[in-house]
């Protein structure tokens, strides 16, 4: 009897075991799970039953700020799980969403939560691996975006501000595919590491539009109108002709430039799936774009309408130059914010090279001087209307038009 324990040790445990050691070999060798690759960095997918872990891995081919990667197609409404190391060596997990192509922000309730896995990461290198790992959700293929960034973020909060991604698209996993027993994926060793230099990724359609729009706006606003000012500023003391160049430049080819800049806007905006007037810089365009039409219209009624006997120059001629340099002077500060962060807020990329900031600012010193000289006219200006009984007999020069005097009604 004293061998009786034994034998039901034996009959009882030993299958228990062996049963056990089965069920897990068993369930390793259903482990699930795949590699892709971006340009910059690749995600590694290992299912293991309710829970999948993923690996975001950097391939050294820029500096390291933070990786990401989303459940979806495309950006616009897709979870987000975000990640970066800090300098104490603790790593940032970030769960995001955005409405449009923006900066994501911070989801409190996202659809799956994720849950860092320090055991899995690697952060004491160059290239890290940052893992974490999430509820499944069934999927045998699955579509995820990326992106990589090179400039970390300022701090270690979950909702801190990212800088410009330098890579990103979209990647497909194959989480049926069945791994070697014991297994797990295992990202890429980088291979090609940076040797310096920048990196320059193909610009998004919207992103085309947005410099289409940029384009346009800048010439119309910053050149053509501008140039329409200083040609009536300096020539009208010379010629009776100069009303001719003024209206052609401020509206014949400032009007279609600036209207297909404005529409190009609207349509990149359109094309992000981004919201309409949700900024100051959409807001600021589109009245830019309503005062230029008033001041088109307020150029156009001091032109055609006058008094017969008028002795001086009417209040809204002084308007109408005043109302004018202020659309110039708004369309500069417009112009800068569009290049000096509107750009980087709308589309995440690196700002414009430092040669624009430049030249803007030599245009911004110049236009001021230019205009300044042409007022030294402004006494021979005055003398002439005084000596012309008192009228501004420049402003006369209908024939301009090319139209006779009798189309036009004068208002006594």
């Amino acid at each position: 009897m004293i061998y009786l324990p034994r034998f039901l040790f034996c009959v009882f445990f030993i299958p228990f075991v062996y049963g056990f050691e089965k069920g897990l070999q068993t369930r390793q060798a259903t482990l699930t799970g795949d590699t892709q690759c971006g340009t910059f960095m690749c995600i590694a997918a290992t299912v293991n039953g309710s829970t999948t872990s993923y690996v975001l891995s950097g391939l050294g081919k820029d500096d390291f700020g933070w990786m990401a990667m989303g459940f979806g197609r495309q950006m616009t409404n897709t979870p987000m799980v975000i990640m970066w190391t800090n300098i104490d060596g603790s790593v940032t997990l970030s769960q995001r969403s955005a409405s449009r192509e923006e900066m994501p922000t911070v989801v409190a309730n996202p659809p799956r939560v994720a849950a860092l896995s320090m055991g899995l990461s690697v952060v004491s290198t160059t290239t890290p691996q940052l893992a974490f790992i999430i509820p499944t959700n069934g999927d045998s293929s699955q579509s995820v975006i990326y992106a990589y960034g090179s400039s970390a973020p300022s701090s270690s909060a979950v909702d801190a501000t990212l800088l410009q991604h330098v890579d990103y698209g979209v990647l497909q996993l194959n989480l049926a595919k069945q791994l070697p027993s014991g297994t797990t994926v295992n990202p890429p060793v980088p291979t090609d590491v940076r040797t310096g230099g920048s990196v320059d990724i193909p610009l998004k359609p919207y992103q085309r539009l947005i410099v289409a729009h940029a384009v346009f706006c800048a010439v119309g606003f910053l050149i053509f109108l501008p140039a329409g000012a200083l040609l009536a500023r300096y020539l009208r003391t010379f010629t009776t002709t100069w009303f001719k160049g003024h209206w052609i430049l401020q509206f014949a080819i400032s009007g279609p430039t600036i209207l297909v800049g404005v529409s190009l806007g609207i349509r990149a905006v359109a094309e992000a799936n981004a919201m309409h007037l949700d900024d100051n810089h959409k807001r600021w365009g589109i009245a830019i774009f309503v005062l230029y039409l008033v001041q088109c219209s307020l150029g156009a009624v001091i032109h055609f309408f006058k008094r017969a006997n008028r002795t001086r120059r009417p209040p809204q001629n002084y308007v109408h130059a005043i109302f004018g340099l202020l659309i110039i002077g708004l369309a500069l500060y417009q112009v800068h914010s569009g290049y000096s962060s509107e750009w980087q807020n709308t589309t995440g990329r690196d700002p414009p090279p430092r040669s624009v900031s430049i030249v803007f600012y030599i245009w911004v010193a110049l236009l001021p001087l230019l205009y300044a000289a042409g007022l030294s006219f402004l006494p021979k200006q005055i003398r002439q209307e005084s000596k012309n009984n008192h009228a501004v007999s420049e402003d006369d020069d209908r024939n301009n038009f090319n139209l006779s005097q009798s189309e036009y009604r004068t208002r006594k």
